[in-house]
């Protein structure tokens, strides 16, 4: 059943399809404000290839931020927002729409709803609770205290809730998931009397007013901005970045300007603000997928921005924005407006977040005053496929039957080095080319690699293991990229769809055999995969197999000069070998690391320069 005609009261798939191929003129006014449009055509292109058997049609909405801006600016009024979301709820039906690259956000989102992480404090006749939301708890738990204490000295019964709204499920299309949690939620506050829900986040705010049926919902910065909050005064010009998903929620954009206007600053609004605001380049989950895409939005943002001060009022808009140029979260100007302004005051970031979460729910379990306590024990499986892994028992029976058959069979005698590789050597070229081969056939048959590379430095020592190795995995990698792109492409082409595989087109039509150096010295894809997928990429096979054999040098050495001495360092003998192997490996396995801080580092330095 398609997600889409799981909820009778919102617009099929198929409808808004329609509506968007008949109605979408090809003005051009979304695609000029959208890097994802410029990538991928109009509206009326996208829904007019649109095929929910394609891979390709079902993976390229992951790719929209969700952001909103292409419906606002829409002179037909066509819902091109809820047209993209669909999509994605289609992929997730079909099972086209799981990335592993979004584990990140669903593992956050996960941690956001555990018990270990949710707390509900709910006081005496309480029918107004607190959500601050997970970020916002995280990065600025000083921020949440305060503004709770806040809120309690104008009503005594003020509850909190610490919980996840669900909204990186619901963004990424995992509806039935997504609705069953949050109804969870809301039918337990319904149940103990609550009647409105104060948010500190945008998100959070979209998901009770689109789901929380039976609880108003407001915003903190509206509640501050009617009482009689003492605020201190500061001087100097800011500008306002509007969260996307709530673009049309002018009195919360109205209210953070009257806060801000009456600590006495002067707001100078960037030409794409409220309803016509600008993502942050977080949306969707986008910047997981398309990280190329979500650095061009949030580089739009900071030329609009003209180095002033950006103010928003969403912790993750902070997050994103804060590399690229100045930029504070509103309760940390209205707490601390001297050290914002003067860039002083900053987040907690990751993974610091968590402690704080944790802190946090800490001081408000144990606050004195009576008040019902839970902790969120229900887990939906709706929408999840349920998956078991036999592969650790597998393995485990394996290794057992391994070690069991050695001992009868008497082969225990040859786990020892010296006599493990006289007896290989007795084969003379034979064992090397039987090696050699089993390793070139194994990336085309997609085997993993790394058990044949052990083997290979069991068997041969740390010289020749490197010597046959390396040429093993060359040849494996090369005869892949020759099946892609002779053999088999169309079959190949059919199966590696999506926006990894697409950007890797381009990077290769751009860069050429440096994208294959990269990929082989830091690997952002799975090995066999990869070969294939170079295969149908225009990079020349000469530079291809130079630039393989190369870049595979280092991890090779690594895990071969380790592997050598393997059986002696099973046997409690550790050897200078097993030392240095260790530590080539570690050095290896760094190598990502020490990238992704350098180019965590590229947007500071262009900001200071």
């Amino acid at each position: 059943m398609s997600a889409s005609a799981s909820t009778p009261n919102r617009p099929t798939l198929q409808k808004l399809l329609h509506t968007v191929r008949t109605g979408c003129t090809k003005c051009g006014i979304c695609v000029a404000d959208c890097a994802f449009l410029r990538r991928y055509g109009t509206p009326k292109a996208i829904a007019g290839s649109f095929a929910a058997s394609n891979r390709a049609s079902l993976s390229r909405p992951f790719e929209c931020s969700l952001c909103g801006l292409c419906t606002a600016v829409c002179p037909e009024r066509l819902d091109l927002e809820n047209l993209f979301l669909e999509m994605r709820r289609e992929a997730v039906e079909r099972g086209f729409g799981h990335f592993p690259e979004h584990a990140p956000l669903l593992n956050y989102e996960r941690l956001g709803t555990s018990r270990r992480f949710t707390l509900y404090r709910l006081p005496a006749a309480c029918s107004t609770i607190f959500f601050p939301g997970c970020a916002l708890s995280g990065t600025r738990p000083d921020g949440v205290s305060k503004v709770f204490s806040l809120l309690q000295q104008a009503d005594p019964a003020m509850g909190i809730v610490f919980d996840c709204c669900l909204k990186p499920s619901h963004s990424l299309g995992r509806e039935r998931f997504a609705t069953a949690m949050f109804a969870e939620m809301r039918d337990y506050l319904l149940a103990q009397g609550v009647k409105e829900v104060l948010v500190g986040c945008p998100n959070c705010q979209v998901m009770f007013e689109s789901f929380g049926q039976g609880l108003a919902v407001r915003t903190v910065y509206e509640v501050l901005e009617e009482s009689a909050l003492p605020l201190e005064k500061a001087t100097g010009s800011v500008t306002v970045h509007d969260p996307c998903v709530i673009r049309n929620a002018e009195p919360v954009q109205q209210a953070v300007r009257t806060l801000l206007q009456r600590q006495g600053l002067t707001v100078e609004e960037m030409p794409h603000s409220g309803k016509t605001t600008l993502c942050c380049g977080l949306g969707g989950g986008v910047k997981l997928l398309a990280p190329d895409l979500a650095k061009e939005v949030a580089s739009r943002r900071k030329d609009e921005a003209q180095g002033r001060r950006i103010i928003t009022y969403c912790a993750g808009c902070v997050q994103a924005l804060a590399p690229h140029t100045p930029a504070s979260h509103l309760l940390d100007l209205l707490f601390a407006p001297e050290q914002t302004l003067a860039g002083k005051k900053k987040g907690t970031a990751a993974p610091f977040t968590y402690l704080n979460r944790l802190r946090l729910k800490k001081s408000f379990k144990t606050m004195e005053g009576s008040a019902m306590l839970r902790e969120r024990t229900f887990t939906s499986e709706e929408g999840q496929k349920k998956k078991r892994s036999w592969k650790p028992l597998v393995f485990l029976v394996l290794l057992a039957a391994a070690v069991a058959g050695i001992h009868l069979s008497g082969a225990a005698q040859y786990l020892q080095e010296d006599q493990l590789r006289t007896l290989i050597s007795s084969y003379g070229a034979l064992a090397p080319a039987i090696y050699i081969l089993i390793y070139a056939l194994a990336p085309v048959l997609l085997l993993p690699g790394l058990p044949i590379t052990i083997v290979g430095g069991i068997l041969f020592g740390p010289f020749w293991g490197v010597v046959y190795t390396i040429t093993g995995a060359t040849l494996g990698a090369s005869l892949a990229f020759l099946v892609a792109r002779y053999l088999a492409r169309d079959w190949v082409a059919s199966k590696l769809t999506g926006p990894k595989w697409a950007k890797l087109d381009r990077e290769v039509e751009q860069h050429g055999w440096k994208v294959v150096a990269f990929t082989r010295l830091i690997p952002a894809f799975p090995f066999n995969l990869l070969n294939y997928a170079f295969g149908l990429t225009k990079v020349p096979f000469s530079h291809y197999a130079l630039a393989t054999f190369f870049c595979m040098l280092p991890a090779c050495v690594a895990f071969i000069v380790f592997s050598s001495s393997l059986l002696g360092l099973i046997r409690g003998n550790l050897s200078p070998t097993a030392l240095l192997g260790i530590s080539l490996i570690v050095a290896v396995s760094l190598l990502p690391v020490f990238y992704r801080r350098y180019k965590s580092r590229i947007p500071e330095k262009a900001v200071t320069e």
